[in-house]
């Protein structure tokens, strides 16, 4: 099973202390990509936003300067809103960050969550769905081999088209959803892996959806695919000490986006609920952390588990040590 974790390179502010800047926070980041694959993980993935407390805009440009300060871990957006991007530019970026990484790249395409970047780049919210549709259609006519001819409603036909640089294998694309069946089944009829981001709930509940896209795959006449979670966590020495670092930084950053889509503030009832062993949030001591992950996994079927640590922003030292102990603790014992 591959281990890994995301970011969004987020800049919160948390109590007195200051916001980090956006330059001091993409530092970090790449710093932290370093000791990931220092620790013997697997995969770091950076995803897009459009917004003044994310400074990652650019997963491509971001997992490009790691490539050059790593050799061996993969690198994927996490995620890559392909509803607003063009595809075709979409396809260089990530074929140039494979060709200077050595086969290291993967693009984890979704709707996107958020939805700064529709307005931002000129597109229209009621176009949701038949956006990502048409483009990841798109995307994957220009992976493979061979000039594209193509035409559709939101960009310039094209004719003939090689678009270049070309990967020297297939660029893995992954599928990322947040839960809606119609994502799932998608994922499995094109015969593409599946990311389910787990931010809230019970991850068990997820089976059903799990179970969906086998038979999607087998209803596509595909092969099996790997299946990925991403799900929040922190990992420190002692229990109290996971809660203490974790919480505040959590609870800013969830009450932010609840103001903005209508939920409550997070309260410390719904975190100790959400840590619980059969809750969304992988907080605790590694002995704890590597029991829930390997439930997850045995429940769910998984390939691969992605930790988001950097809900709200924690510091860098922190988050450091939380990589070495997801390495060095975690790792051997859900392996």
């Amino acid at each position: 099973m591959e281990l890994g974790l995301t970011t969004f390179a987020e800049m919160i502010a948390v109590g007195d202390a200051p916001a980090p800047s956006a330059g001091q926070r993409l530092c970090e980041v790449v710093e932290e990509a370093v000791a990931t694959e220092r620790a013997g993980l697997d995969v770091y993935g950076v995803g897009e936003h459009h917004r003044s407390d994310f400074a990652a805009s650019s997963p491509a440009m971001v997992l490009s300067a790691i490539a050059a300060r790593t050799e061996r871990i993969q690198l994927t957006s996490a995620v890559t809103v392909l509803s607003s991007a063009d595809p075709v530019r979409t396809y260089q970026d990530f074929a140039t960050l494979d060709l200077i990484s050595n086969g290291r790249a993967e693009l984890m395409a979704g709707r996107g969550s958020f939805i700064e970047s529709f307005p931002l780049f000129g597109y229209d919210l009621a176009d949701y769905d038949e956006l990502f549709t048409e483009k990841l259609a798109l995307l994957l006519k220009i992976r493979e081999e061979g000039p594209v001819s193509w035409s559709g409603r939101f960009r310039a036909p094209l004719t003939d088209a090689v678009i270049y640089p070309r990967t020297e294998r297939p660029l893995p694309v992954w599928i990322a959803v947040g839960g809606t069946p119609e994502s799932v089944a998608r994922a499995g009829l094109l015969g593409l892996p599946l990311a389910i981001a787990i931010i809230g709930g019970q991850p068990a509940r997820f089976k059903p959806l799990v179970d969906l896209y086998h038979r999607a795959l087998e209803e596509g006449g595909h092969e099996q695919q790997p299946v990925a979670v991403h799900a929040h966590g922190y990992i420190a020495d002692t229990d109290s000490q996971a809660v203490n670092d974790f919480y505040a930084p959590y609870a800013v950053a969830m009450s932010n986006i609840g103001r903005e889509r209508g939920w409550g503030p997070m309260t410390r009832e719904q975190f100790d609920s959400l840590r619980s062993q059969s809750g969304s949030l992988f907080v605790g001591t590694p002995d704890y952390v590597a029991e829930k992950i390997a439930n997850v996994r045995d429940t769910l079927g998984l390939d691969r588990f992605m930790l988001h640590t950097s809900v709200g922003t924690l510091p860098h030292e922190k988050v450091l040590r939380n990589i070495e102990l997801l390495g060095e603790k975690v790792a051997p014992q859900v392996r």
